[in-house]
């Protein structure tokens, strides 16, 4: 039995799997490396995942059916206690991994475990994560999906929504976070950097992003999932009840917290405003 599996889903991305594979060794008594071959059809790609399997990496290949069916796919096939959920596009520290198995040892109670990230590719950078918030993350995702997950957690809660793909893929992540939260599971931050995130300007998060029709939809299939929870109307109601009666000095006050907020903490301090918006 292995103690960590890492998971890599593939679709036409071969151009960086060598890249994701740097600095991780292909028969690790520590972890496994299984890759899914998400029914890519790119020359680049299918000539990459031929050179690996022959190197000896553990390769399973599946008709196209979206990334979150791709990670499921890994998952099940997976005998690791904990799971590393790596894009192809990535790049894991091997630190990370080593710190995140002690913590899983020693605190049981832990679930989830992520951390910063440096910026490659499209943009440069430290990627300082955070602390972990529901209030947060029901708002929005702010955690990758390059995370450390216990295997227990999916074989309780379910795989990735693989439905989601109907109408795109790159939400499934925060879907599955919302779950975990949901469900009173912990999550664990590490405040340094453990994955090197691509950006890429063509790359679906970024359509994703580019479009008002996709987030659309994908926010309304996640508030119809969750009701007792998400509703982002409920965020513009708040923000209307405290704006309507002093316009002129919410302004003011986001002013401050957007250009002057060491101002704002001092009068905060001082009991001379309510603190939030």
């Amino acid at each position: 039995m292995f103690k960590v599996s890492i998971i890599i889903p593939c679709y036409n991305q071969g151009v960086y799997l060598y890249e994701a594979l740097a600095g991780l060794e292909c028969n690790s008594k520590d972890y496994e490396i299984i890759i899914v071959n998400d029914g890519s059809t790119e020359v680049p790609t299918l000539e990459a995942i031929d050179d690996l399997a022959n190197k000896g990496f553990k390769i399973i290949t599946q008709e196209n059916a979206g990334l979150a069916a791709a990670r499921n796919t890994g998952i099940k096939a997976s005998e690791g206690s904990y799971i590393m959920l790596l894009d192809a596009d990535n790049i894991v520290e091997r630190a990370f991994i080593k710190k995140s198995v002690k913590i899983f040892d020693l605190q049981p109670q832990i679930s989830v475990i992520y951390s910063d990230a440096v910026f490659i590719g499209a943009k440069t950078g430290i990627w300082e994560v955070g602390e972990f918030n529901l209030q947060k993350l029901m708002i929005a995702n702010y955690i990758d999906a390059c995370a450390m997950v216990r295997k227990s957690v999916f074989n309780e809660l379910g795989g990735y929504d693989s439905e989601m793909k109907d109408i795109e893929s790159g939400w499934e992540d925060w879907e599955m976070w919302l779950r975990i939260a949901f469900s009173g599971k912990q999550f664990y931050y590490l405040p340094e950097v453990g994955f090197r995130y691509r950006v890429n300007e063509n790359s679906m998060i970024e359509g994703i992003k580019n479009s008002y029709e996709i987030r659309n939809r994908l926010t309304e299939y996640l508030h119809k999932k969750y009701p007792a929870h998400l509703g982002h109307h409920h965020i513009a109601a708040h923000v209307i009840k405290r704006f309507k009666p002093h316009p002129f000095k919410f302004i003011i006050k986001l002013s401050m917290l957007s250009w002057f907020y060491k101002r704002y903490q001092k009068l905060l301090q001082k009991n001379k405003i309510i603190g939030g918006i």
